[in-house]
């Protein structure tokens, strides 16, 4: 293990803060508790998992020589916290859906002078269906004649 407060302390205190900046955005991006999308989750998991996985290099694997220290290590959790509790609130800040009442029955009346969206006035003829559009250069197609009426 290279984690030696005495001898490097600044090494050392990298090493634990990699470790838990990692978790901290690892464990925000696996709960869904913050209503975060799905694609700030993933992006959270995958840095998470990244500064985990240089923390335990540089803290078990790492034989000595140089090594690059990510100051994004320590301020991207930090705005990724603040984004978690930001959309956490914005979610609390808005209220949840009512459900719709029942609707209120109502007594049948009189049919209505004026009829109603859709519907034809009484006594008048029935719509006719409209032909299917034909091909441009088509013959149109000419109605039926209409059948006399004796009365």
């Amino acid at each position: 293990m290279n984690l030696d407060f005495s001898a490097e302390p600044l090494f050392s205190w990298y090493v634990v803060l990699l470790f838990i900046s990692g978790a901290a955005m690892l464990i925000l991006g696996v709960v869904n508790a913050g209503g975060l999308s799905k694609g700030w989750r993933a992006f959270n998991v995958i840095a998470g998992l990244g500064f985990m996985g240089y923390g335990i290099y540089l803290g078990f694997i790492f034989q000595g020589g140089t090594y690059i220290v990510f100051f994004k290590a320590f301020i991207l959790p930090i705005m990724v916290i603040v984004n978690f509790f930001r959309s956490l609130s914005r979610r609390k800040a808005t209220p949840a859906p009512q459900p719709m009442a029942a609707p209120a029955p109502y007594p049948m009346a009189a049919p209505a002078p004026y009829p109603m969206a859709g519907q034809q006035p009484m006594g008048a003829p029935a719509p006719q269906p409209m032909a299917a559009p034909q091909p441009m250069g088509a013959p149109v197609p000419q109605p039926a004649p209409a059948p006399e009426r004796t009365v």
